[in-house]
């Protein structure tokens, strides 16, 4: 884990400490950039990885961010049923340009556009996840009550 913190990832930790919950940003000399790269960098299961994935609305052109548990995928269909809309796979300019960060570091929370996420409710079961921080080396601990209050988020179905 590196001491200091890369500039994204400050800016992360920077967003955090705005809600008054111990949350502590790492960075890893290793990759965290996929579900799995991080898993095994953290040493946790698959699973517990919040992986914050950002999709275009097909007709609203808006971005839909929904916090995936790493071990599942995402069900466009059902999320079409919840949000009234076809998503599409979003490329690396548009989250970047709605998030502020590029992908495989998108954190949960600091986005440049108000995006309220669609929350995984598998994530629900761990006792502690694990969350990008900015950067494809940078992650941070919370619990799911921690994502839940810092988002505002819905819990849904996503498989």
């Amino acid at each position: 884990m590196a001491e200091n913190l890369s500039k994204s990832a400050q800016k992360v930790q920077a967003e955090l400490n705005r809600y008054g919950i111990e949350l502590k940003v790492v960075e890893f000399s290793e990759s965290t950039r996929t579900s799995q790269e991080a898993a095994d960098a953290i040493g946790c299961e698959l699973g517990q990885i919040a992986k914050s994935l950002i999709f275009k609305g097909k007709t609203s052109k808006k971005p839909v961010c929904i916090i995936a548990s790493g071990a599942n995928r995402v069900n466009e269909k059902k999320i079409k049923e919840i949000i009234g809309e076809k998503i599409e796979k979003a490329d690396a300019a548009f989250v970047l340009e709605h998030t502020g960060y590029a992908i495989g570091g998108v954190p949960p929370v600091g986005h440049k556009s108000s995006i309220k996420p669609l929350i995984d409710e598998d994530l629900l079961k761990y006792q502690e996840i694990w969350s990008a921080a900015g950067t494809p080396h940078a992650v941070f601990k919370l619990t799911p009550d921690d994502l839940l209050r810092i988002t505002g988020g819905e819990v849904i179905s996503v498989k």
